[in-house]
């Protein structure tokens, strides 16, 4: 006779797989915006992150109240950093296989990123050394708070804690690759800004994060007096 499993919804009234519970009261107690009032939370699901469905009243600007659903995608919030060498004029990314970038029409999946990962409970400047030394091999030392950005908010609720930091040949201590016990394979790719810069245009680099923070770069960091190509 199989054990008996209590009742309730995985993730709302009892623990889901990762023992949580609570899921479904995320946005109610929400009081900031006077003209959007919650009114129902649904938890559509809660695998490895959140899916919700969130009914709401909202007032708009001609003073009309409509009732409105929206769906949210709670991944938690990340952290990523563009490692820059300006002596040698170069920057270090990561190449990994990106399903969702690969089912939506990229020709292969492998996208050349700048180091990146979820903030897993740590502070924003915490994970971001943690990821850069996982993936790049790389102990960062100081680091420059470049901007926090939404990166899709129209169903995302991720926010992206973007940085800078120096990097030399002496600060790869470690090999890089990601953890592996979490199905990561990644190649360490180091790239002339330059070079870099030109694939964010041509659409070599296509990752959003990387594009703003070559641009970013370019325009207002540490290459920003560097000569450009004819």
């Amino acid at each position: 006779m199989p054990p008996h499993s209590p009742s309730g919804r995985p993730g709302a009234d009892v623990p889901d797989a990762r023992g949580r519970t609570g899921l479904h009261l995320t946005g109610r107690d929400l009081t900031g915006n006077p003209d959007v009032v919650v009114r129902d939370v649904e938890l559509i699901a809660s695998a490895w992150h959140v899916l919700r469905r969130t009914t709401f009243d909202h007032r708009q600007r001609d003073g009309r109240w409509t009732r409105q659903q929206r769906e949210t995608y709670d991944r938690g919030d990340g952290a990523t950093v563009l490692l820059h060498d300006t002596a040698r004029g170069t920057v270090l990314l990561t190449r990994q296989f990106r399903f969702p970038a690969y089912v939506n029409g990229h020709p292969d999946g492998m996208l050349l990123e700048t180091a990146a990962g979820l903030l897993d409970g740590d502070d924003p400047a915490g994970a971001v050394r943690r990821e850069a030394a996982e993936e790049l091999g790389v102990q960062v030392g100081e680091l420059e708070h470049v901007f926090a950005l939404w990166t899709s908010p129209g169903s995302v609720t991720e926010r992206l804690h973007c940085y800078a930091a120096p990097y030399t040949p002496a600060d790869r201590t470690g090999p890089g690759g990601g953890v592996a016990d979490e199905g990561e394979d990644i190649e360490v790719v180091e790239l002339p800004f330059t070079a870099a810069l030109e694939m964010a245009g041509s659409g070599g680099i296509a990752d959003a994060k990387t594009v703003l923070l070559l641009q970013w770069a370019a325009l207002r960091g540490p290459f920003r007096d560097a000569p450009r190509p004819a």
